[in-house]
């Protein structure tokens, strides 16, 4: 089960998205603008935000660029959520760092199978992190011996 927050404006389909998706078993809120979404984030980070591209104040892209920008949510998996079809606007998104662009309106099997892809695919990158880690710490320790043995010769 993932924490997932749907911010959109469109208070009737923001909701229908988070019932599609605790419906698939994932836990989910949704709020109504950036700075609702910036507050919620602050007190707990979800696994996947769901975020409309045009909002009232903040947009969604605005935020998506400042969450991107911060030290804490810089990873944080962000689709945009949106009824705008252009693909200059999909261009923009994915470049600022989304991990997708869902279109409105959607299917509920399209939303889940998009949703379960991109938390998927976090679980995955977090295994390859770890391996890279681990993978680290021995190659940095055996190039450490390796040191010390040309040290000693060289001695």
């Amino acid at each position: 089960m993932a924490h997932i927050l749907v911010v959109d404006d469109d208070d009737i389909l923001a909701e229908n998205a988070a019932r599609i998706l605790i419906d698939a078993g994932h836990a989910c809120g949704w709020v109504s603008d950036a700075k609702s979404a910036f507050e919620v984030l602050g007190k707990r980070r979800p696994d996947l935000v769901l975020l409309d591209q045009n909002m009232p104040g903040e947009s969604g892209n605005s935020l998506l660029r400042r969450l991107r920008n911060s030290p804490r949510f810089y990873d944080l998996p962000i689709a945009m959520l949106t009824a705008v079809t252009g693909l200059k606007e999909e261009q923009i998104a994915l470049y600022n760092g989304a991990q997708d662009y869902i279109r409105k309106p959607f299917s509920e099997k399209m939303l889940v199978f998009r949703v379960n892809q991109i938390l998927k695919s976090r679980a995955e990158r977090g295994k390859h992190r770890t391996l890279d880690e681990e993978v680290g710490v021995h190659r940095s320790a055996s190039d450490t011996d390796r040191m010390s043995s040309v040290l000693q010769r060289l001695l």
